[in-house]
């Protein structure tokens, strides 16, 4: 069993002293990511949630320096990180990382928008920020594993504020000393359950995460004091969270083959086409493709929908009641598809379920097969969902999908990422300037692309 002393200091060294925009790919995923968390933000402006938190910010008061992404508003760089993180992260429209199991982009983006503000800050480093922010992120979700998650804790934010920390330490050129002080204030705020999914807690968790990051970050300006050493020893971050498993993954998963290839690259972020859990991709793309066959609903006896064990987890919800439940159900997923009914936004709302989907859920089981072997991309790795339906007159429909649409492997085109942001964006104008400001980002001040905010 190996040791983790020294781990949060070793890992401070590399995020401080890399330069990953040099990495071509790197640069290309960054900017892709940039424009994928302000569709999902963009569309997210309107949300319920959203209105309520500009409520609350209003009353609370505060300096006005950071944009809020669509509202024409600035507020304090905390308020600013709360509302933006939830704004990308409303509609499950936002970007996924299969190292982290959760979503990277609608925690550290809003992060360093926030403590950029006011600031002259270049696109190269906003970039380099943002890319190693990332890539502490994944790396900290391949050290601590699967049993936090499977515990109940939600890793967007559980990993985020701690990853968004890094971000914010790179970002402002703090010291060595310093970031190991703020990531320490960072680790005692993490949290977030994912017994929240379905509700409106469950997307505030990412502002929540950029919020505790910029404290962190404010307050070791401050001189405020914490530990220099989060992630080692057995009360540290990583064997608290990830229990003994993760002494010997994080030896090496924090910073071994460091800079080789970058992880927002490879095995890369994954950008959605629709505003649902991605855990449901999988069965989603399988019950379209049985979708062509034009089953009546009425002839449908049963349907067994198969993950491997553990594969589900992020679908708590088996016969949700909402469209907002629905996002984490496959249940629905597959009902929306077989029913011939779009995965709009409108049909992921706060608003009741039909009635044909409700009927239609009550004929789907879930059930788990461990020796089933998987296509060798599977993404998550080992990851599939098959979809069975049973007929009345005996006849059995089954489709296996283990590489979704949008995943690194089947992954968005730039021309499907822009169109997803075009439908996002509140007018011609500004999608086509925004556009041009991030494809030339790493050689302009990111102010330019803060006032299109």
């Amino acid at each position: 069993m190996g040791s983790l002393i020294g781990s949060t200091e070793k890992l401070v060294a590399e995020v401080l002293k890399a330069t990953p925009t040099a990495d071509v790919a790197a640069l290309r995923e960054a900017k892709r990511g940039i424009l994928d968390y302000l569709a999902s933000a963009y569309a997210g402006r309107d949300d319920a949630g959203a209105v309520k938190l500009l409520g609350a910010i209003e009353a609370e008061g505060g300096r006005p320096i950071a944009a809020l992404i669509g509202q024409n508003k600035r507020a304090n760089r905390r308020q600013a990180a709360l509302v933006n993180g939830f704004l990308g992260h409303a509609l499950d429209y936002d970007d996924v990382h299969s190292d982290v199991r959760g979503h990277p982009s609608s925690v550290i983006l809003p992060t360093l928008f926030a403590l950029a503000s006011g600031r002259e800050i270049s696109g190269k480093q906003f970039l380099d920020a943002y890319i190693l922010g990332v890539e502490v992120m994944a790396r900290l979700g391949r050290a601590i594993g699967t049993a936090s998650y499977l515990k109940g804790w939600h890793n967007t934010s559980l990993l985020g504020a701690v990853a968004a920390t890094f971000a914010g330490a790179r970002l402002l050129g703090f010291t060595a000393e310093q970031t190991q002080n703020a990531v320490g204030i960072a680790v005692s705020q993490a949290g977030g359950l994912r017994v929240q999914f379905g509700t409106e807690m469950k997307p505030l968790h990412a502002g929540l995460a950029a919020q505790q990051a910029v404290q962190a970050i404010e307050w070791t300006q401050q001189a405020f004091r914490g530990t220099d050493a989060a992630l080692d020893s057995k009360i540290g971050f990583l064997h608290v969270y990830g229990g003994k498993a993760a002494d010997e993954a994080a030896r090496t998963a924090l910073t071994e083959d460091w800079g080789k290839t970058w992880r927002i690259a490879a095995p890369g972020l994954w950008f959605k086409r629709n505003p649902f859990c991605s855990a449901a991709a999988h069965g989603a793309d399988a019950a379209l493709e049985l979708a062509q066959l034009h089953v009546d609903a009425a002839a449908i006896e049963k349907i067994d929908i198969v993950f491997p064990p553990g594969g589900d987890a992020a679908l708590i919800h088996t016969r949700p009641q909402t469209g907002e439940q629905g996002r984490f159900s496959i249940e629905y997923v597959v009902a929306l598809a077989l029913l011939g009914q779009p995965y709009t936004l409108a049909n992921f709302s706060s608003a009741p379920v039909s009635s044909e989907a409700g009927m239609l859920m009550e004929k789907m089981s879930r059930c788990y097969d461990a020796d089933h072997k998987p296509d060798p991309q599977a993404i998550p790795i080992g990851r599939f969902t098959i979809v069975r339906i049973m007929l009345t007159d005996g006849s059995v429909h089954s489709r296996e999908v283990s590489v979704p649409t949008g995943s690194p492997q089947a992954p968005l085109t730039d021309a499907e990422l822009e169109n997803k942001w075009r439908d996002s964006a509140p007018d011609q104008d500004k999608a086509e300037r925004l556009l041009q400001a991030i494809r030339g980002l790493e050689n302009a001040w990111l102010s330019g692309l803060e006032e299109l905010l």
